[in-house]
């Protein structure tokens, strides 16, 4: 007997950026030509969508992440993480190009800085991958990858075959060349700033749901803003203790992904989200932190409103 043809249904595919992190425990920033001494040291995949794919896997949703690792240790060992997190791996490209690394320095206040080495990488071509094997609900782009992005975002709103969302954590020449492409606009206060070319959060979302449908700009300890259709309100952050916020807000969208694809109504859908942003800052590191469906159902009892 053939095999089918058909393509697989999946809840959430994320496309975008996959990395390598170094995560170090530091005391402070180091000065110039100061030498410090790391109380920690972990390592484990990361990158907004890698990162949002395992988000949405650990919440109960049949994920896939499509983007670049490289042929390299790093690329192996982040390959075999996600797979063991149980993300679809078809549509990953690997190469003789290095996986992108990030060394991320977090402070004892939870606070981070990052650098991140992408060598000779580049991003894929727009025919580098074919995504006609996976059907998604949600498609969830970062914007590090816009050759393969924005004709798939296009093709999406065309055909009305999914939702998509975009994380737009700055503005650059993916996030900007997709925004106006998405059913979701998700980004951050950086973003909105950098956009609109003055920090307002309130008139930035204003004028950016003239671009997108729904926009939601978060606002890290102070919650968020959304505005959808015409009713726009705020959702108070969930109090936690921070360790390390380098993930938050790729398990934000993550989370996001995964409430659309469930259809969550619109207050539940970011609570779910900032509950799992939240939880993601109580621990060292990423990936290890993405928090569980049970955690963040133990979150959420708690409770907290949408204004």
């Amino acid at each position: 007997m053939a095999k089918s043809s058909s393509p697989a249904t999946l809840d959430v595919l994320c496309v975008g950026h996959a990395s390598f992190d170094l995560v170090l425990s530091v005391p402070h920033h180091p000065d110039a030509d100061e030498k410090l001494f790391a109380d920690s040291l972990l390592g484990c995949g990361g990158g907004p969508a890698a990162n949002a794919a395992v988000t949405a896997a650990r919440l109960g949703s049949r994920a896939a992440f499509a983007g670049y690792l490289g042929q390299d240790l790093y690329g192996s060992t982040h390959l075999e993480e996600l797979q063991h997190a149980r993300v679809d791996t078809r549509l990953v490209v690997r190469g003789s190009s290095p996986t992108p690394l990030s060394v991320v320095l977090v402070k004892p206040d939870g606070r981070r800085a990052l650098v991140n080495y992408k060598g000779g990488t580049e991003a894929l071509r727009a025919d580098a991958i074919d995504f006609s094997p996976l059907a998604p609900r949600v498609v969830l782009f970062d914007g590090h990858e816009p050759d393969i992005s924005t004709p798939l975002a296009t093709d999406i709103r065309r055909a009305g075959s999914a939702i998509t969302v975009l994380d737009a954590g700055s503005l650059h020449r993916g996030t900007q060349a997709l925004m106006g492409h998405v059913d979701h606009l998700v980004c951050s206060e950086k973003f909105a700033a950098q956009w609109l070319q003055k920090d307002d959060p309130a008139e930035a979302l204003g004028r950016l749901a003239q671009v997108a449908p729904a926009v939601v700009i978060t606002l890290g300890e102070r919650g968020l803003i959304w505005r959808i259709g015409g009713e726009q309100g705020t959702l108070t952050a969930f109090e936690i203790h921070a360790v390390d916020t380098t993930g938050a807000g790729d398990t934000f969208h993550g989370a996001f992904a995964a409430g659309l694809a469930a259809g969550l109504p619109w207050a539940e859908l970011l609570r779910l989200a900032s509950a799992a942003g939240a939880l993601c800052c109580e621990r060292l590191g990423a990936r290890p932190a993405i928090p569980t469906q049970a955690e963040v159902s133990a979150l959420l009892s708690r409770g907290t409103a949408v204004g």
